[in-house]
């Protein structure tokens, strides 16, 4: 054999490898080789694993995100079909799991929660949200949804493109009635304006605004005559006409001025920024007038006034508390000056406040102590002079001030609610006297409303009357017509009760209200005495000698005296006579004195006038 060449495969160790050998002993097959097709396949079963993998756990995330939401989410389709909806929504209308379903009707839904309490208590306004969201284009949409079992829910509606839309649900019970809680903390539950804490707030805070320039208002708004409405009209008729009175003013001032009530009739007005005392001026004016203007209230025709107290920044003051003092000061003033008036504070009106706090002391200690007069006008025939009755006049005998009119303190006395017990000691006071005269004249005493709410008025007359032995028809009692505006009913049946005692009714100044003619249509009165405004008027050309004739020709049809007070002048007595009046009253025929002098008057011969 010959040797082996260097680059032979040989069987030893520098030869080749054997062949393969399979299982059975024969060659092994070839593997198969990879090509690029079968690379792209096995990436896109990985892409798309990875996908699958990546939206099962967004669906995950956002079903994990739906259902920890705080609000109540609900999807429908263009057929109202729900879409889906998340636990709140469930919980909040306590669903069953077969009516959140995909494919679910809506209207099973609302028939669930109509079964169970849930449903809006407006159904139609419910139904409408969607149809407001395409009126407006397709507009999202917010309502505030009451529903019968006392929640409230906030619906805001979201339309989708192609039909059908997204809303989320939130329960706001809670905060509505937190809203209101503080709403109501700084409002007025009554007229809903600003009351005295916020008035404080925004007060304060325009008093400490840096760099404020344009000076600062308060203005305190007191009603006059409002007493009267509430005691003879009622306290529902009241309650109407400061509403009405909060919107009037709220009308005059501008939208960075602040009205508020602080209680009963009282008003303040907060200026912020004005150019001086001319322009707080003007709105007192305006304030005055709008309310001055005749009230419509549930049928009633309403006539009061306001009184306007003023003090500004920085010169009155510039704390909050100092400002509001001095513009009260003021408006003491103001309806010391004759209401229906305005005044700007001054230095020294303080004293006034004092005086009249003083007074209201006093006064209550009078009425406790029954220091009060009865003084006497007497009444007279037109025609012959002589004298047919007395009015007695309350007067006070003040100590350290002397005798004071009834005009300087009983209207004092009806704001204080002493007017009850000067009444009581007024029909007693005049019954004990009138039966100690030497002739039998009539003796009229004037009530107030208040007497007329007052259940004890039938036996406060009737003890007067056995206690002083006076002869029923020689009481005349006088009311003025606002006793029948308020509870008219109640009004009649008292003074028909009151009639029946014996005693004779007058209405006293008749003309001055808006109701006087009605008031005859509604009860007979004895006697009607004309207002003295009308009997000026006799001097001057104008309506009041026929306004007077007609009257007098109104008291021959309707069987009543006719009375003119405030004679004054033996011109005004001619037109009178002349005119068919009957009695008549005046400085001009007497002025009026204490009960000691009535004796002398009997002791005089009969005048003729």
């Amino acid at each position: 054999m010959g040797e082996p060449r260097p680059n032979d495969l040989g069987s030893g160790a520098g030869s080749a490898p054997a062949a393969p050998v399979g299982n059975h002993g024969g060659p092994a097959k070839p593997r198969p080789v990879s090509t690029p097709k079968d690379f792209r396949r096995a990436q896109d079963r990985i892409s798309q694993a990875a996908a699958e993998l990546a939206l099962a756990e967004q669906n995950r995330r956002f079903d994990a995100a739906l259902n920890h939401m705080p609000h109540g989410l609900c999807m429908f389709d263009a057929e109202t079909r729900l879409i889906l909806c998340n636990a709140a929504y469930r919980r909040l209308y306590a669903l069953p799991e077969r009516l959140t379903r995909p494919g679910t009707p809506l209207q099973d839904i609302l028939d669930h929660r109509a079964a169970t309490g849930s449903a809006p208590v407006d159904w139609v306004e419910y139904r409408d949200i969607p149809v407001e969201s395409a009126l407006r284009g397709g507009d999202l949409i917010n309502r505030h949804v009451p529903l019968e079992d006392g929640r409230t829910i906030q619906i805001t509606h979201n339309p989708m493109a192609g039909g059908g839309y997204v809303a989320s649900h939130e329960d706001v019970t809670e905060i509505l009635a937190a809203a209101a809680d503080r709403h109501l903390a700084r409002h007025d539950p009554l007229t809903a304006l600003p009351n005295r804490v916020l008035l404080r707030e925004r007060l304060d805070r325009a008093l400490a605004r840096p760099g404020r320039q344009a000076p600062l208002s308060v203005l305190c708004v007191d009603l006059d005559h409002f007493k009267e409405v509430n005691d003879t009209l009622g306290h529902p008729i009241g309650d109407d006409l400061l509403r009405a009175v909060a919107g009037r003013l709220s009308a005059c001032v501008r939208e960075s001025d602040t009205v508020a009530r602080l209680g009963g009739d009282e008003f303040v007005v907060l200026l912020p920024d004005i150019q001086g005392r001319r322009q707080a001026e003007d709105l007192a004016r305006r304030l005055i007038d709008a309310v001055g203007a005749t009230f419509e209230i549930q049928g009633h025709r309403i006539a009061i006034g306001a009184s306007v107290g003023l003090a500004m920044a920085p010169e009155d003051g510039d704390q909050a508390e100092t400002l509001l003092a001095n513009a009260d000061l003021a408006l003491y003033r103001a309806k010391a000056d004759g209401r229906g008036t305005a005044r700007f504070f001054e230095p020294g009106m303080d004293a006034l406040a004092a005086a009249r706090r003083e007074l209201e002391q006093d006064l209550r200690e009078a009425v406790r102590a029954e220091r009060f007069e009865l003084h006497y006008q007497p009444e007279v025939e037109t025609r012959t002079g002589a004298i047919v009755g007395f009015e007695a006049l309350l007067r006070w005998n003040r100590p350290g001030h002397g005798m004071v009119p009834a005009a300087d303190f009983v209207a004092l006395a009806e704001e204080t609610g002493l007017i009850a017990g000067l009444d009581e000691w007024a029909i007693g006071r005049a019954c004990a006297d009138a039966s100690g005269w030497s002739e039998p004249m009539r003796v009229a005493v004037n009530l107030s409303p208040a007497a007329f709410r007052s259940r004890t008025l039938l036996d406060t007359v009737a003890g007067a009357l056995v206690a002083s032995g006076l002869t029923p028809a020689r009481l005349e009692l006088e009311i003025s017509e606002s006793v029948l505006r308020g509870d008219g009913e109640r009004a009649l049946a008292t003074l028909h009760q009151l009639r029946g005692l014996g005693v004779r009714i007058a209405m006293d100044d008749f003309g001055a209200g808006y109701s006087s003619l009605d008031c005859l249509r509604l009860f007979s009165f004895d006697k009607v005495k004309i207002d003295p405004s009308f009997i000026a008027g006799l001097s001057q050309p104008g309506p009041c000698a026929a306004i007077i004739k007609a009257v007098t020709d109104l008291g021959v049809g309707l069987g009543f005296v006719t009375t003119a007070e405030g004679v004054e002048t033996a011109d005004q007595l001619a037109q009178l006579r002349e005119g068919g009046c009957d009695t008549a009253q005046g400085y001009l025929l007497g002025r009026a004195g204490p009960a000691d002098e009535i004796s002398a008057l009997f002791a005089e011969p009969k005048r003729r006038a």
